[in-house]
């Protein structure tokens, strides 16, 4: 995430980690004793809550998604600007880029029922997530693996954690909106320029690039208490965050040796009302986006459309999913507020969660 006052700098330039540093980084600090005399604990994940990216320029980015979406600015945390989706709290957050960085996602924000940092902490610790220091200037996605950490910002203190595969991830209280001496005082929130392009409702999911899928479906559902809502194909399950609607997916490779490579936060996807594949499309171009003519193009501002066919659990004839990237060749997706990751052309078809 990008290297300002309120988040934590990590080095995505250098991925890649040999096995010898990998296990040398893992002792950061003993687990906390009460989570391993009490066993493994369900963090209470309750909704996909916020993210951050770091862009190039922040003023650029924020003034193309507010003319997308006419996201109210919620707050600020110096140069990291917050920017509501809906009717909040939730939100997504833009920074500028720290030295060595790549435009992308910095981390997932999740909500967590009656939140509080030293019992989440133990949760996280009971799961293998060992409590350390916030990472350096100089650490890479892997060097940060399986670990949490805190930051202060004033009062505020914030929670997050690497996974094992290096994906960051923030763990809030349901209020959180990144204002105020707590954290949830955003009363002073500047109206965007004008409506906006899409009128967004709420997030859908986040779809994450990892080396090892079944270890991370298996965290993911432990650690959360979650089970899978749906599946597109079969060995590609996604993770219900609770609702019946929202989730998360972890897709790529299947190796169950120690990564090499830190995972991606590849695409996150919001809904949105009024949902109609060739409105969008018509709207991004006359904003000036053009068509993907190559799907292993990410050139920025472009849209184009995947059918997701039967043999990836979409509708006969396809489910369209519609995609768009940002100035910095960041990837968006939008749906259809009912969209689930099941079947049926709205992909609002699932099983009832158990």
């Amino acid at each position: 995430m990008a290297h300002n006052n309120n988040t934590v700098p990590v080095n995505t330039t250098s991925r890649r980690l040999s096995r010898r540093r990998l296990l040398q980084s893992l002792p950061l600090l003993p687990l906390v004793p009460s989570a391993l005399a009490q066993g493994p604990q369900a963090v209470a994940v309750r909704k996909i809550h916020c993210f951050d990216i770091r862009v190039s320029d922040v003023a650029r980015s924020v003034a193309f998604y507010q003319d997308l979406f006419g996201a109210p600015v919620q707050a600020r945390q110096g140069e990291r600007v917050c920017l509501r989706v809906g009717d909040g709290p939730h939100f997504f957050s833009v920074s500028p880029l720290a030295p060595g960085q790549q435009p992308g996602y910095s981390h997932i924000g999740l909500s967590v029922a009656d939140f509080d940092v030293e019992r989440v902490r133990n949760q996280l610790a009971s799961h293998g997530i060992r409590p350390g220091a916030a990472p350096a200037a100089n650490e890479s996605g892997l060097d940060i693996a399986s670990r949490s950490w805190v930051v202060s910002r004033g009062a505020t203190q914030e929670l997050y954690f690497a996974d094992a595969e290096g994906l960051v991830y923030q763990l809030t209280s349901e209020n959180y909106c990144g204002g105020g001496r707590l954290g949830d005082q955003c009363q002073s929130v500047e109206a965007a320029p004008g409506p906006g392009l899409f009128q967004l409702v709420d997030y859908s999911h986040f779809t994450n690039f990892v080396g090892g899928r079944d270890r991370a479906n298996n965290f993911y559902t432990t650690a959360f208490g979650k089970t899978y809502q749906a599946y597109q194909g079969p060995t590609s399950p996604v993770i219900g965050v609770g609702d019946g609607i929202q989730f998360l997916m972890y897709t790529g490779g299947n190796s169950a040796a120690p990564p090499t490579e830190a995972a991606e936060i590849h695409h996150t996807c919001f809904t949105m009302n009024n949902f109609n594949v060739d409105r969008i499309l018509a709207q991004l171009t006359d904003y000036g986006l053009s068509a993907r003519e190559n799907q292993s193009d990410n050139s920025p501002l472009q849209h184009w459309v995947s059918m997701r066919m039967p043999n990836r659990g979409g509708a006969e004839g396809g489910t369209p999913e519609v995609y768009f990237s940002d100035p910095d060749g960041i990837r968006i997706q939008l749906q259809d507020p009912g969209y689930c990751g099941g079947t049926g052309y709205l992909g609002d078809s699932c099983p009832p969660l158990a």
